[in-house]
């Protein structure tokens, strides 16, 4: 008999916009923890979109239904749980195919979201500036495009807004070629701010760079407030910022460097946002030593360090020098900082942005490195530090 994870959440929890059942899939007997930390993630993300998950499942199946994914008989269940508790949309932690999309949206009569089409959403909600806007955009258009067969009401989806129905249109191929059209305005555009960006870096090559990186919510725009006394935005959710921002730190004897706070990674980020963002990534590429940024009060935090390593893989840059900012030390509450995670990276500190602990350590570890590169000292003067220190 399949093990399933049924739970209704609480009531103070249901003040939000459209209630929605989350389901998760486990096809590995030997691995369910991870799926239930997914699907916990999962809420996360749904609540960050204006989702309220009234209900919770997950489904262990031997295989991939192709027709239904989870299958026609789990289906049929989740129907029965829309209809009786009045749920408006039903979100998936995985991505089906256009079609089963389509067959489960007939067979449950309910909304179906995946969790791509979430983050989507999410990230359209963040988007501030016009970078982030366009990048945001160009990714919703390249994954709709190929699903516009199964997606009469995909007009109403690009526009993000969460359980709206609506006729869509019908003529197929000029919606193609309208969004055709448009990915190429898009990736025009968002090539003449990645020359901008060139030239801002062309402008920076003599100077000690450092760019931020890690899981969602892991802390850098904190960390990076603490470290440079500024007032960048932070808010203790998913995907807060998406936009690359740049400060000055100074970290002793003359030696400064120029930190990049990046946008956050996830669990099977989607490839479009992985592309349409790259521009802005590119920004990681060209430091001269990565902080990644973990949340050690997290569960799964190795679980995050290799998600985000995968995605560092991704786009080229996982053979620059990386040093393991453990974060949040603060949260553990007196229990022992996980020895077994700390041990697997040599190089590491444990800080608390929130309270500054263990920031002095990670700049003597910074200043110490870029002792031994030839960099643009305080005067402008390219000035090799390692002559008296290394």
């Amino acid at each position: 008999m399949n093990r399933v994870l049924f739970t209704i959440l609480s009531r103070e929890e249901e003040s939000l916009i459209t209630s929605a059942v989350l389901i998760g899939l486990n096809t590995d007997k030997r691995k369910y923890d991870g799926d239930e930390i997914s699907l916990e993630e999962l809420s996360l993300l749904a609540k960050t979109a204006g989702l309220n998950p009234k209900v919770k499942l997950l489904h262990r199946r031997g295989r991939i239904d192709p027709a239904y994914y989870i299958g026609s008989g789990k289906a049929g269940e989740i129907r029965t749980i829309v209809a009786q508790n009045g749920i408006e949309a039903v979100v998936f932690d995985f991505e089906p195919s256009p079609v089963q999309m389509r067959n489960l949206e007939r067979l449950i009569k309910c909304r179906i979201i995946s969790r791509t089409e979430l983050i989507l959403v999410i990230f359209e909600k963040r988007a501030r500036t016009k970078d982030a806007q366009l990048q945001v955009e160009l990714a919703t258009l390249l994954y709709s495009l190929p699903r516009l067969r199964h997606m009469w009401t995909h007009l109403n989806r690009i526009a993000g807004h969460i359980g709206s129905k609506g006729p869509g249109e019908k003529q197929l191929e000029t919606d193609k070629r309208k969004i055709s059209k448009r990915i190429s305005k898009i990736k025009k555009d968002l090539g003449s701010i990645k020359k901008h960006r060139e030239v801002i870096r062309k402008n920076r090559q003599y100077k000690n760079k450092v760019a931020l990186v890690g899981y969602t919510n892991a802390g850098k725009s904190s960390l990076l407030n603490t470290l440079s006394h500024s007032s960048l935005f932070t808010e203790n959710r998913l995907f807060a910022t998406l936009d690359p921002a740049t400060r000055e730190v100074w970290l002793g004897e003359g030696v400064k460097a120029l930190f990049t706070d990046t946008v956050g990674f996830l669990r099977r980020l989607p490839h479009t946002l992985i592309a349409s963002f790259r521009a802005t990534l590119e920004e990681i590429k060209d430091a001269d030593i990565l902080l990644h940024v973990v949340d050690i009060s997290s569960p799964d935090a190795a679980e995050r360090i290799e998600a985000v390593n995968e995605v560092l893989v991704e786009i080229k840059a996982s053979e620059l020098p990386v040093y393991y900012v453990f974060n949040k030390v603060d949260l553990l509450d007196g229990r022992n900082v996980k020895a077994s995670i700390l041990s697997s990276y040599r190089k590491h500190c444990v800080v608390s942005a929130k309270t500054g602990e263990g920031t002095r350590d990670l700049k003597d570890y910074l200043f110490r490195f870029f002792n031994c590169l030839p960099r643009v000292n305080e005067t402008g003067e390219v000035y090799d530090y390692s002559t008296y220190r290394c």
